[in-house]
């Protein structure tokens, strides 16, 4: 309950995103590759990110 109120950190807001971006590359995977290709490459380099992020925090 009181995580209710609990600001999200950094990392957690940029796997939020990186998880919608890899559905969304998904479902333009069945009918444009090329932005499917797109949508997953920015995904790409923001998992990159994550993992920097993470082993700053380490």
């Amino acid at each position: 309950m009181f995580g209710l109120f609990k600001k999200k950190s950094e990392v957690e807001k940029l796997e939020e995103k990186y998880a919608k971006l890899l559905e969304e590359a998904y479902a333009l995977s069945k009918t444009d590759r090329s932005a499917s290709d797109a949508k997953a490459s920015e995904a790409a380099e923001l998992d990159k990110k994550i993992a920097a992020l993470r082993a700053a925090g380490n």
